[in-house]
C-alpha cells in the first residue's frame, strides 16, 4: 500500500500529554519528582538579571576617565536610587563641585577607569514556570525545568496568539457554524475558556476583554479583525508574546469558517471543566500549534485509548484530513486513494496528490501537500 506522510493536527478525546516545563536560564525546581501539581503550580523560577543603564560619567563630570572611580560617592556593589546623587567633582579649592544623579534604580555594577563609563544594574526580573496542567511530576530536567504528565483530552488549533491562560470551559455558540458575536459573551464568562463556533468577530473580543475572558477559542477569525486587535500586521515570527487582553485560538482558519463538529462536540462535552490554553504558534521550522489541554484525572492512570492505530503523521486508506488550499480550503473528508504515480495538476506541474471522500460526498483528487492530517 502507497504510504505518505503529512504534518497533523491532533483532536483527541483522550492522550497521554507531557508537557515539558522550562526556565529560560538555569534556575530552582520547586517541586520533587512524583508530586501532583495543580496548572497553576509553580515548578520553577529563576531571575533575570536586570537592564543595564550606562552613564558616561567623565563627561558628566567633565574629568579623566582614570578618576571616574574616586569620584562616586558609593563604591561598586552599592544600591542606587533614581535620582540619587551618585558621582560629585572635586571642583575648584573645594568649591563649584558638579553633582550627578542616578539616571536609573538598581546596583553600581562597575566604574571604568579606562572608558568614564559607569553602569548601573537593574533590579532582577523573576520568572516563574507553572506546570500548565495538573497532574504528576514524571522527569526532573536537573535546574532547567520538569516534565508534568497526564491523560488529557488535547485539541490544536490552526492559529493562535497569546499565552497561557487558565479556567472553567464555557460554550458561548451551541452551535460550530454560529458566528461569535458580542451578544454570545456575558459577564458570568469572566476567567473562562469561551468556545465559539465560526468566525469570532472584533467585537466580541473586544467584548470578552471587557468582561474579563481568559481565551477564546472558535472556528475563525477575520484577517482584518486581528490586525484591528493588534493595531499592526502580524508577520511570520512565532506568536504567543502578545499582550491584548486574552488569548485567542482558531481551530480552522481565516475567514468565515464553522468549528469541526468533531471539535466542537469535544470541547462542548466539558463545559465546566478547567482548563489550559497556549496560543503560542510557529508555522515555519520547528512548527509549534495552539492548544487547549482538558484533564481527565489529578494524574495519569490506566490505558491511554487507542487513536485509530495509524502511525502519528501517515496517511492511509480512512484517515481523517482537512484541505487546507483552495477551492476546498476548510473541506473535512478521509482519504479514499493514494495513487502512487504524480498527477498533472490544473497548473501544468506534476504532485503526488490523494483522493479525498468529503463529509458532503464529492470525492476530490489534491496534491498530498495540500492537506494537513486530524490525529485523533
Amino acid at each position: 500500500m502507497a504510504k505518505a506522510y503529512t504534518p497533523g493536527l491532533t483532536v483527541s478525546s483522550r492522550v497521554r500529554y507531557r508537557a515539558r516545563r522550562l526556565l529560560p536560564l538555569t534556575g530552582r525546581i520547586t517541586v520533587k519528582l512524583g508530586d501532583r501539581v495543580k496548572a497553576t503550580d509553580v515548578v520553577a523560577q529563576t531571575d533575570l538579571e536586570g537592564d543595564i543603564t550606562p552613564m558616561k560619567m567623565s563627561n558628566l563630570l567633565s574629568c579623566a576617565p582614570r578618576d571616574v572611580p574616586g569620584l562616586l560617592l558609593k563604591p561598586v556593589g552599592s544600591a542606587i536610587a533614581r535620582d540619587e546623587p551618585i558621582a560629585q567633582s572635586k571642583g575648584i579649592f573645594g568649591m563649584m563641585k558638579v553633582t550627578v544623579k542616578a539616571t536609573a534604580a538598581g546596583t553600581i555594577e562597575s566604574a571604568s577607569d579606562s572608558t568614564g563609563m559607569v553602569m548601573i544594574r537593574g533590579a532582577a526580573q523573576p520568572v516563574q514556570v507553572r506546570a500548565f496542567t495538573c497532574g504528576r511530576v514524571v522527569d526532573i530536567l536537573g535546574n532547567e525545568g520538569v516534565v508534568v504528565e497526564n491523560d488529557v483530552s488535547l485539541i490544536q488549533g490552526i492559529f493562535g496568539i497569546g499565552g497561557e491562560a487558565y479556567g472553567p470551559i464555557a460554550v458561548a455558540c451551541a452551535r460550530p457554524d454560529e458566528r461569535l458575536e458580542a451578544s454570545c459573551i456575558r459577564p458570568e464568562h469572566a476567567g473562562c475558556i469561551l468556545v465559539g463556533g465560526a468566525r469570532m468577530t472584533i467585537d466580541a473580543i473586544r467584548r470578552a476583554i471587557d468582561v474579563g475572558v481568559a481565551a477564546i477559542v472558535s472556528g475563525g477569525i477575520d484577517d482584518a479583525d486581528l490586525k484591528a486587535l493588534l493595531g499592526h500586521d502580524l508577520g511570520v515570527a512565532i506568536t504567543g508574546s502578545e499582550r491584548v487582553g486574552l488569548t485567542l485560538v482558531v481551530t480552522e482558519g481565516f475567514g468565515d469558517i464553522a468549528m469541526a463538529a468533531r471539535t466542537h462536540t469535544l470541547l462542548t462535552s466539558h463545559a465546566g471543566h478547567p482548563a489550559s490554553v497556549n496560543g503560542a504558534t510557529q508555522i515555519r521550522a520547528g512548527v509549534m500549534r495552539p492548544e487547549i489541554v482538558i484533564p481527565l484525572a489529578d494524574e495519569a492512570t490506566g490505558e491511554v485509548q487507542a487513536g485509530g492505530g495509524a502511525t502519528a503523521g501517515e496517511l492511509s486508506i480512512g484517515t481523517p484530513v482537512r484541505v487546507i488550499r483552495d477551492p476546498w480550503f476548510g473541506a473535512l473528508g478521509t482519504v479514499a486513494a493514494l495513487p502512487e504515480q504524480p498527477a498533472v495538476l490544473d497548473s501544468g506541474s506534476k504532485a503526488r496528490v490523494l483522493e479525498v471522500a468529503l463529509a458532503d460526498g464529492q470525492r476530490v483528487t489534491v496534491p498530498r501537500a495540500n492537506v494537513e492530517l486530524i490525529a485523533g
